[in-house]
């Protein structure tokens, strides 16, 4: 009995230490988020921004990053993943024009749309995430998801073939180094509001009617 009451002191007595430790981690985690995602709002470039830069930012030890997200690709993803999620559960689980509820003629202009303003809203983020890793940017989790949801639902289109095809055609439309390339004002580019006119007039023709 007094050795089981033993176990159950030191338990309590631990549990508070954990609970600060696990605080601390999540603090340090939502730092590191915070201050990645402003360097690579500000910075000139994507490749600009370094491991080092982020944790003198975050105030956090290098090693910190290296632990908590295991390289640069592996913090970049987090930090991509964590800005997409309000854009993610509105199209999984939202209302119209983005939700799954919407008719697909309406719907895949309204995802094309989505994820061209993402990319322009998030550019040096989203031009990271492409060039991150080794591996091809189209085996990567995100743009399998952006794919499967396109192709889903162009599949609903009365009379259009291939839908996977299309997908990955329309989805090349919104590469972020092409729309960095489209929208450098140093070559005469297009501003944003012309680059998504085009892009819902693209999908249009590829739906075989008029621009939402």
């Amino acid at each position: 009995m007094t050795e089981h009451r033993e176990r159950k002191e030191r338990k309590e007595r631990a549990e508070p230490k954990e609970r600060k430790e696990r605080a601390d981690a999540l603090r340090n985690r939502e730092a590191v988020l915070t201050a990645a995602d402003d360097l690579f709002a500000r910075g000139d470039s994507p490749r600009s921004v370094s491991m080092d830069d982020i944790a003198a930012a975050a105030g956090v030890g290098k090693g910190t990053l290296f632990r908590r997200f295991g390289d640069r690709t592996g913090l970049i993803r987090a930090v991509f993943e964590t800005r997409i999620e309000p854009l993610r559960r509105a199209i999984e689980t939202g209302p119209e024009p983005l939700g799954p509820d919407t008719p697909p003629r309406r719907r895949v202009p309204a995802l094309l749309d989505a994820v061209l303003r993402f990319k322009l809203d998030n550019r040096h983020l989203s031009l990271a995430l492409e060039e991150a890793g080794s591996g091809s940017p189209y085996q990567a989790a995100h743009y399998a998801w952006w794919h499967g949801t396109l192709r889903d639902t162009l599949g609903r289109v009365p009379g259009l073939a291939d839908s996977d095809f299309t997908a990955h055609a329309l989805l090349a439309a919104t590469r972020a180094d092409l729309v960095e390339h489209l929208t450098d004002p140093g070559l005469g580019g297009m501003t944003p509001e012309d680059m998504r006119a085009r892009l819902a007039d693209f999908a249009a023709r590829v739906l075989g009617g008029e621009p939402a």
